[in-house]
């Protein structure tokens, strides 16, 4: 399972939203730039990076950011957050970027998926309330169901699904491995999970997870390696990356 150390970038910072709410943000480093270059230090082969003003607005306020990360670290940086046209995907992949994450763009715009995916690594990201999707920065329901909405990308020639459960996002309580095993159920598209992990043994029970003879793609991990819940090489050591 690979392991993905996440950067949330919110006016230029590195920071954490406590369920997805952008009046409990925490900062956590002036610099995303060196915490990119810390995490590929301590061996991350992948960074993900999302703006959060982007993800809210639709206005690529870090993009000059995100640029920057991807080319002070040798690793891939995968990347979303209000990448709703064309033109944000391709500025993306000019700065660097190797993989780009559509949301909002993926519930509203399906089409475009198929596009940007016949041309460019793509992964959908599925942020949900118990079972709705949510959009707009995660402000707004969806009003569409989580398991309904992955096996439509089945066909779309996408990389991945980015499975958040927004509940358990910046909380530390844990993943939710009944949902993610629904999605690997509902779904042959690579999974890869977000939202809870606070402890090596939460990755150990994300490495293990099967369901219908499948297993998680990857990982994806903040708060915890922010506040020293353990050491990115101890957590891809649990991952089994």
């Amino acid at each position: 399972m690979e392991l993905y150390p996440a950067i949330d970038l919110r006016d230029g910072r590195a920071v954490r939203l406590y369920q997805g709410d952008y009046d409990r943000e925490t900062v956590y480093h002036d610099d995303p730039v060196e915490q990119a270059r810390a995490f590929a230090a301590d061996g991350a082969r992948w960074i993900h990076v999302v703006d959060l003003d982007a993800a809210r607005s639709g206005k690529p306020v870090n993009r000059d950011v995100i640029a920057e990360i991807a080319c002070a670290v040798d690793v891939p940086v995968q990347t979303g957050g209000g990448i709703r046209d064309e033109a944000s995907a391709e500025a993306l992949f000019e700065a660097g970027v190797r993989r780009v994450v559509l949301g909002t763009a993926a519930l509203e715009q399906p089409a475009l998926v198929r596009r940007l995916a016949e041309r460019m690594p793509v992964a959908v990201g599925l942020d949900a309330r118990g079972r709705e999707v949510a959009v707009r920065g995660w402000e707004k329901g969806s009003g569409r169901d989580l398991l309904d909405v992955a096996r439509e990308f089945a066909e779309e020639g996408v990389e991945a699904l980015i499975v958040t459960e927004i509940g358990r996002d910046g909380t530390l309580a844990g993943p939710d491995l009944d949902g993610l095993a629904q999605v690997l159920d509902a779904t042959e598209l690579p999974v890869i999970a977000s939202g809870g992990v606070g402890s090596l043994d939460d990755l150990r029970a994300l490495d293990r997870l099967r369901s219908s003879g499948r297993r998680l793609a990857g990982a994806i991990v903040g708060r915890a390696l922010y506040e020293g819940a353990f050491t990115l090489p101890d957590a891809l050591d649990a991952a089994g990356s």
